[in-house]
């Protein structure tokens, strides 16, 4: 093959003919418009040919500089990418129901009206009809009707539910149901494929798919979501969720249940939180069998230790709780806690930031005794201390992130 291609045009104009010049580079294609509007080169030379085969003093030889068109890049995808997530759907759609609630009030003479309808969506893990949602889904309900995916409609009751975590327990008459598998939410890593499936603003049985975009996400990030007592450890994801996708199954690629989706940040795009699903099996035992969790308490108030506080207590680094009040004749007065000490361990395991502390202290069992690693000053020491109960204390709510799904 030739490497270069010479395209002679004779010009009128004062007897000079001039000469466009293209030269095409093996392996890549040219463009002869790009030539053309690249910038050329004017060249004098003796004894060049017009078109007429006449000799001339001087020629005018424009020689464009030609532009080579790379081929697009081939982009292939990860061997583990999915191409679709269509069986998944079909697999884990038939234990997807939709939420219907009904909140009832009583009048002076009697008689019952109706104040308040709700929607939701929930999940079947227990094939003997046992349901996961939020509380807030079926908070203040009288009633309370689940849809299957086939228009099965049947009457749900309240098993168990948690406030702190916003997780509740339905049971359903019936047996045999198609049923999600719990995953292992701490296997879960950014980045990771999630589907999430539930009943957007009615429309029942919609399925999105994202990535897990964070982990961790404490009360600082979701502020304002139902108890302010709660306990905050969300998996946050950019799949799609929307009002009516509250307590609603976020999966992995294997079908498994990792998160319950609970909340979106309010004026922002794509940004959804689930709760871990590793959580609200710790709680299952209890909210099945008793119909709510019983929490134990070191009886202190605990934060995130700051900068400035090492600074303003000597410390090496900001590891472990900071103690900020202590509750007169609590357990923690009782074994000798004072503020400004720092928890480093709970029971043998590191404490890494207050959320982990707060959620140990809470399900490690009222009167058991524990052994705490304390840093005050320049000295470390144990204490022991034996857990009193966590009161119940009021909820309340703040505008900064919306719960979805829940009550008008």
């Amino acid at each position: 093959m030739r490497s270069a291609v010479t395209d002679r045009q004779a010009l009128a104009g004062n007897g000079r003919a001039t000469s466009a010049v293209l030269v095409r580079v093996p392996g890549l294609r040219w463009s002869w418009w790009a030539g053309l509007l690249a910038a050329s080169t004017s060249v004098g030379c003796r004894g060049c040919l017009d078109s007429g085969g006449s000799g001339a003093a001087s020629a005018s030889v424009s020689v464009p500089i030609a532009m080579p068109v790379l081929p697009a890049p081939v982009v292939v995808p990860p061997a583990d990418a999915p191409r679709s997530f269509a069986d998944l759907a079909a697999k884990a759609n038939p234990a997807v129901v939709y939420v219907q609630t009904i909140q009832e009030q009583k009048g002076r003479t009697g008689r019952r009206r109706v104040v308040g309808e709700g929607l939701g969506s929930a999940f079947v893990f227990d094939p003997n009809g046992l349901i996961l949602t939020n509380n807030h889904v079926i908070e203040n309900a009288t009633e309370i009707s689940v849809t299957f995916e086939g228009k099965r409609r049947m009457t749900a009751t309240v098993l168990g539910r948690d406030s702190k975590t916003d997780i509740a327990v339905l049971r359903v008459e019936a047996k045999g149901l198609p049923y999600l598998p719990l995953g292992n939410s701490d296997a879960t890593r950014v980045g990771d494929w999630v589907v999430a499936i539930g009943n957007p603003f009615g429309l029942s049985h919609t399925v999105s798919a994202g990535i897990v975009s964070a982990r961790g996400r404490t009360q600082r990030d979701v502020q304002g979501l139902g108890d302010p007592s709660g306990y905050f450890n969300f998996i946050q994801t950019d799949a799609s969720i929307n009002p009516g996708n509250s307590g609603g199954p976020l999966l992995d690629l294997a079908g498994q249940v990792v998160g319950i989706n609970t909340a979106i940040r309010a004026r922002a795009n794509s940004i959804g939180f689930a709760v871990p699903i590793n959580m609200v099996k710790e709680l299952l035992p209890e909210l099945v069998s008793v119909g709510r969790v019983r929490r134990s308490a070191i009886g202190i108030e605990i934060l995130d230790l700051q900068p400035e506080d090492a600074t303003r207590l000597g410390l090496p680094d900001t590891a472990g709780a900071l103690v900020k009040g202590v509750i007169p004749g609590g357990p923690g007065d009782r074994a000798g806690l004072r503020v400004d000490d720092v928890i480093l361990a709970f029971d043998g395991e590191p404490v890494e930031a207050p959320q982990r502390l707060r959620w140990r202290a809470s399900l490690a069992g009222i009167g058991k005794q524990v052994l705490l690693r304390v840093l005050r000053g320049k000295r470390t020491f144990d204490l022991t201390v034996t857990l009193g109960e966590l009161p119940d204390e009021p909820t309340a709510a703040e505008p900064d992130v919306e719960p979805e799904g829940g009550l008008p």
